[in-house]
């Protein structure tokens, strides 16, 4: 038994393996690649399987879902046109039965013994992933070593929730192509550091249990907003409730998400190389039910942080799955890094995921809440105060600057400006003022 059965084994106690008919074909391949047949008996002899992928259903921690996974031994898990005959039934599959699919990958890319015929099979699995992205089910990919070339570029690289396991090989380019250089930029670890890996796990089977639980309970009610954690009562000046926000022991994100779900699970990442620690983004389990998350975290938000954030609206919307966001920013992020990496755009991207969302989105001022790198995180409509909080045009020091006021006129300008809890439920933009848990 190959490592791809020992890998079935060690996650679910029942495969049932789909049944894959298999006509003759030229003994060398469509390009009549000389002893490619005999490489082929090779390989079943060395791996036991007649391909490189196997596909089938099996339940992983209680949610049945549709499993291709990668044998490696066969050719390198190398993607040939029965690859992708196999992964194309996989995908119809899991459109028939409503399942989640999960990839278990490992393949050195495309089967250059076929040719293009070989490399065709990426616009294949393609259209089978928009097939299963227009019928909402969830796509997880587990990169396993090595995930390179079309199964990184298709598989992995276009999941939902992409998993790596620790000291992978990850890359578009093999070990034998790729030039000399950072080789840092080629592991698992490296691509979790530049916004492409979701998470590295060592626990396989309960994090793939934790994410499949997680991402098949839509239930589009709109999410309750958390209870006020510091403050109970609103502040009485504009420059009080200024301070009050930017107090360091008042409550941020994280304890907001802690208090408010039984246990999550974060993305990671803006699948474009970047990452802004200052915005948490994921899944999260309240009373049984899934609620997504984008939470800023107290800092300026960088393009990374709303494209990732953006990204998570979008997915919770394909699933079903409602949406918390929690606004704690002075603004973002406007350096010259931050324009060079698209910071209009950027922001632009999370207003439109935000507007377009179906699914409910609830709203949580929790703290600063500066300019419009707030409000893109806003849900029109369902959005709350909490009592240490302020939501604003601009930061009071920005406006007075714009009016080319003294730094002494500052305070007055926060009164002016009408950002205290209070004022901005007055103002129709937020619903209320959230009280403490009784």
């Amino acid at each position: 038994m190959g490592e791809a059965r020992d890998l079935i084994g060690a996650l679910t106690n029942r495969f049932d393996e789909f049944s894959v008919a298999t006509g003759p074909s030229d003994v060398d391949g469509p390009i009549g690649w000389r002893g490619y047949g005999e490489s082929r008996e090779r390989a079943v002899d060395s791996s036991g399987e007649r391909e490189s992928v196997l596909c089938g259903t099996g339940e992983i921690g209680g949610v049945t879902a549709t499993l291709i996974v990668f044998e490696f031994a066969f050719l390198g898990g190398s993607l040939g046109a029965r690859t992708g005959d196999r992964l194309e039934l996989a995908f119809t599959k899991a459109r028939e039965l409503g399942t989640p699919v999960v990839s278990l990958i490992a393949t050195g890319g495309s089967r250059m013994q076929e040719g293009m015929r070989a490399l065709s099979q990426l616009q294949r699995i393609a259209g089978q992933l928009a097939l299963v992205a227009r019928a909402g089910l969830p796509h997880v990919a587990v990169l396993r070593n090595p995930t390179t070339g079309g199964g990184w570029a298709t598989l992995g690289g276009a999941a939902d929730v992409t998993l790596a396991l620790p000291g992978a090989q990850i890359g578009f380019a093999g070990s034998r192509v790729r030039p000399d250089g950072d080789a840092t930029a080629y592991t698992a670890e490296g691509h979790h550091s530049s916004g492409q890996v979701d998470q590295i796990v060592s626990d396989l089977p309960g994090s793939l249990g934790r994410w499949l639980a997680l991402l098949t309970r839509p239930f589009p009610e709109a999410p309750e907003p958390p209870h006020a954690l510091g403050d109970e009562e609103p502040p009485s000046t504009g420059w009080e409730s200024v301070l009050r926000s930017r107090a360091p022991e008042r409550p941020h994100a994280d304890d907001y998400l802690a208090a408010y779900f039984d246990w999550c699970e974060d993305i990671s990442g803006d699948r474009c190389g970047g990452v802004d620690p200052g915005v948490r983004c994921g899944f999260g389990s309240r009373g049984g039910r899934t609620i997504a998350y984008a939470a800023q975290r107290g800092t300026a938000t960088t393009p990374a942080g709303f494209r990732t954030a953006a990204r998570l609206v979008r997915l919770a919307d394909k699933l079903g799955i409602p949406v918390l966001t929690l606004v704690d920013t002075p603004g973002a992020a406007n350096g010259p890094g931050a324009e060079h990496a698209g910071a209009g755009p950027a922001i632009a991207e999370m207003f439109a995921a935000v507007g377009a969302a179906r699914v409910p989105i609830t709203t949580l001022v929790a703290g600063e809440g500066g300019s419009g790198g707030a409000l893109a995180f806003a849900a029109p409509g369902r959005t709350w105060m909490a009592p240490d909080s302020y939501f604003s045009v601009t930061s009071p020091e920005a406006a007075a600057a714009i009016l080319k006021r003294d730094d002494d006129q500052v305070p007055a300008t926060a009164d002016q400006l009408r950002l205290r809890p209070q004022d901005v439920v007055d103002l129709g933009v937020a619903t209320g003022i959230v009280g403490p848990s009784r």
